[in-house]
């Protein structure tokens, strides 16, 4: 049985909340499913932007999806499964497997944003691994990352 206070969670801010109540950046457990023999998936918010306020462009989505999906293959592809775009284009689904601590998955956000600042590329960013190869922007997507380190204090309060 899944104790997200245990995994570091605020069990009040698990699940749907009411999105003019929500703070931004944050990370946050949106959900949890338990399968018959005890592993867990976790979804996560990786929430940039206040809801219905302001919006990311499209290539600031784009380029920062490549750096959050490389990093999580790079540093737990043992448990990651897949990003996501919110449709909303205020932040990111992560979905693991049996990774679910909130320490973890925000110390390894954090290593990814500083890799973000150091990289001189956007990762997959060619015809082979991405359809739409030339809407990147290293610029747009290690501002992003400048602009989510500098508030990462407040990554816990969700509401």
């Amino acid at each position: 049985m899944v104790n997200v206070e245990e995994l570091g969670w605020e069990a009040k801010t698990v699940g749907e909340l009411d999105h003019r109540l929500l703070k931004a950046p944050h990370v946050k457990l949106r959900s949890f499913n338990e399968g018959p023999k005890g592993d867990v998936v976790y979804c996560v918010d990786l929430r940039i932007n206040l809801p219905n306020s302001n919006f990311l462009s499209t290539t600031e989505m784009h380029s920062f999806e490549h750096f959050l999906l490389a990093g999580f293959l790079k540093y737990i592809p043992q448990n990651f499964l897949s990003v996501g775009l919110m449709g909303c284009q205020t932040g990111f689904y992560l979905v693991l497997y049996n990774e679910g601590r909130a320490e973890t998955i925000r110390n390894l956000y954090e290593t990814i944003l500083e890799d973000v600042l150091a990289a001189s590329e956007v990762p997959y960013a060619n015809t082979m691994q991405c359809g739409n190869y030339k809407n990147h922007s290293l610029e747009q997507a290690q501002a992003l990352a400048r602009r989510v380190l500098d508030a990462k204090s407040n990554w816990h309060q969700i509401i």
